[in-house]
């Protein structure tokens, strides 16, 4: 992904609205250990960062409906119930999607569970207010990667089309939503250093313990899911796939970065034309799903 601009932009005019559409992915079952055109390494990546969305989707709605009562903008209000409605598709289709790694003999449950028990306590320990910034940092997150899945055809190149496909939606949605918590946060918090520090806090961080967990359960999922082979040549292609090319964490490290700025907002990155997509993709899975 190119380095994301930040120019001066009408935010407010430029943000879609997110819109509630309820698609079914269709998954053949046998190529879920090794559906990514980069090999097994890289596919057991993407089904890593699949078993945290249904609880992690779970966590955003709660945190943002927290403060649905103290915003007075209809269309805030309508965007907020188009985040909710997509957040909860994600995380129903991405449940379906990791089932398919549980019949395949994956630790995905334990995985799933022990996402789950952490977000139990991370409502229990912080603030709603620290949960929002959570929430809007992760956001972040995954919108800053869903902008580099959708500029980059590298990074899906070659995957089997069922499952790149889900992906490409995700991405999609995810850049459609993607300042909709943020604008929560602006709406709710107070303009001050206090709480500029706070949503610097939740990046700093969500990324810290994303990435260290992500890397600790990548390993038991190859392991799991290829026991019998040698690993050193998969770990290479997935490190020249993450930091070489197509540089698929390397390259997150501007947009990243832009998440500190004091006048930051997610809008600042006008990547709208990527959303084109959507319509052809909501009536190809329909024709589908009708069938």
């Amino acid at each position: 992904m190119s380095a994301q601009s930040t120019t001066a932009v009408d935010t407010a005019a430029v943000a879609p609205m997110p819109v509630h559409r309820d698609l079914h992915f269709p998954f053949p079952p046998e190529r879920i250990t090794d559906w990514h055109g980069e090999g097994a390494h890289v596919t057991q990546f993407f089904n890593t960062l699949s078993l945290y969305f249904p609880e992690g989707e779970k966590f955003f709605i709660q945190s943002v409906r927290h403060y649905r009562d103290r915003i007075t903008d209809p269309t805030l209000q309508q965007a907020v119930a188009g985040f909710i409605g997509q957040e909860a598709m994600h995380g129903r289709e991405h449940k379906v999607f990791n089932a398919l790694m549980d019949d395949a003999g994956l630790p995905a449950s334990r995985i799933e569970n022990f996402t789950t028990n952490r977000l139990k306590m991370a409502h229990k320990i912080f603030s709603p207010e620290m949960q929002l910034s959570m929430t809007i940092a992760l956001e972040h997150l995954t919108a800053i990667m869903a902008a580099d899945l959708l500029s980059n055809p590298k990074v899906l190149a070659g995957s089997h089309p069922d499952y790149a496909r889900l992906w490409r939606w995700h991405a999609l949605e995810e850049t459609e939503h993607k300042a909709v918590a943020f604008d929560v946060w602006k709406t709710v918090m107070p303009n001050t250093l206090g709480s500029y520090l706070r949503r610097c806090r939740g990046l700093l961080q969500t990324s810290f313990f994303f990435w260290l967990f992500t890397a600790i359960f990548h390993v038991r999922m190859v392991r799991a899911a290829h026991p019998r082979q040698g690993h050193l040549r998969g770990y290479l292609r997935l490190a020249r796939f993450l930091f070489i090319s197509p540089a698929a964490w390397l390259s997150l490290a501007p947009a990243w970065f832009a998440y500190f700025k004091p006048g930051f907002h997610p809008w600042q990155h006008d990547n709208r034309s990527a959303l084109v997509e959507l319509d052809q993709l909501t009536t190809e899975l329909a024709g589908e799903n009708a069938r």
